[in-house]
């Protein structure tokens, strides 16, 4: 039997953020050197993502202590007269690293993602479980080039993520918590616009959306009124539209099915297996549904703290953990590994 095509590669991939402690107080107030002052009011070296934790934009110069103020990504280290990143001197990061380091000495460098390393074969449904914070979106992110890796390598059907980003776009879709829409504009309206921006022909689109729609639930009628008036179960539903409607080879599914009711959970369940057996497509999920994973995922790994502490099918992991005949579920396997509790993420807590 001929061994299926590699999909994902991720080799020892990692990626940091910069957290302040809890005992750091609200504003930090620094005295601008000699050799770079500052401006009367400089710009905090930290903003908020979506995990509400505060991390390093390592891509955008900022006026302040330890910097200078430049074109993006093209600052200079306080006191050395280098450009960051200039002829492979010094990447950006490190830059925006020591700045952070000396206008923040109470933040901690936490890994988001540490040294993570796993494969998926086309037309796998590989499964990613973990906590709340554990790392399971910013590895979906890495992914889908929204973040680049700090260290390590990830590649898309052999296109790497940092060096081919474009070529792995057009590869892929993604689904996630969080998923944004224009409000005003009625489902088939954000549709058309996605088909749009993927350079799919219009018509051919709307017959395709709408048979998706239908397929997920979603009755004619809904997909002509405004996203605003509907519940965020009939939103995340044409979340998993758009992504379905390019007919992505790599399918990011980051908690596809929060918010949605039983019977919505599985309609879009049938529908993933539906296309993963019709289109041969690769789907990376991420669920707090324990239920969810082992009905659908071929593989799944339990990542905590950013480390995958295990990695195996749903049926292996079970026995694993099985003694003397007795009946084992995900779940047991989830908090005998982590000892957490389990906890449906809402857009504000996406890890």
């Amino acid at each position: 039997m001929q061994e299926r095509e590699t999909a994902l590669e991720c080799i020892g991939a990692r990626k940091a953020f910069y957290v302040r402690k809890e005992t750091a107080p609200k504003t930090a107030k620094t005295r601008p050197s000699s050799t770079c002052q500052a401006e009367a009011q400089p710009t905090p070296a930290t903003e908020r993502h979506t995990g509400g934790e505060a991390v390093v934009q390592p891509n955008v110069a900022r006026k302040g202590p330890g910097i200078r103020a430049g074109e993006a990504g093209t600052g200079e280290v306080c006191g050395t007269g280098q450009p960051a990143g200039v002829n492979g001197r010094e990447r950006p990061r490190l830059a925006v690293q020591r700045a952070v380091a000396a206008l923040f000495p109470r933040s901690v460098r936490v890994e988001a993602v540490s040294g993570v390393t796993f494969s998926v074969k086309r037309g796998e449904i590989f499964g990613i479980l973990g906590p709340n914070g554990s790392g399971k979106s910013t590895l979906i992110r890495l992914i889908s080039t929204l973040l680049l890796p700090d260290e390590g390598e990830i590649r898309v059907f052999g296109h790497d993520v940092v060096k081919e980003r474009f070529a792995v776009r057009r590869l892929i879709n993604r689904v996630s918590v969080e998923a944004a829409f224009f409000k005003k504009l009625s489902a088939m309206e954000n549709l058309s616009y996605a088909a749009r921006l993927y350079d799919v022909d219009i018509r051919w689109a709307r017959r395709k959306a709408i048979d998706i729609l239908t397929r997920l639930g979603f009755s004619e009628s809904k997909a002509y009124e405004p996203l605003e008036d509907l519940s965020r179960g009939m939103q995340q539903k044409v979340a998993v539209a758009r992504a379905l409607l390019t007919s992505p080879v790599l399918l990011l599914l980051d908690e596809p099915t929060t918010g949605l009711d039983p019977v919505s959970k599985r309609e879009v369940q049938d529908y993933v297996l539906e296309v993963r057996d019709s289109h041969d497509t690769t789907v990376i999920l991420t669920t707090h549904d324990m239920q969810e994973a082992d009905r659908l995922c071929d593989r799944v790994a339990i990542i905590d703290q950013g480390r995958f502490v295990a990695l195996d099918t749903p049926g292996h992991l079970k026995e694993s953990l099985a003694t003397n005949g007795e009946t084992v579920t995900l779940e047991d396997v989830f908090f005998a590994l982590t000892g957490k509790a389990l906890k449906e993420s809402h857009p504000e807590e996406a890890d």
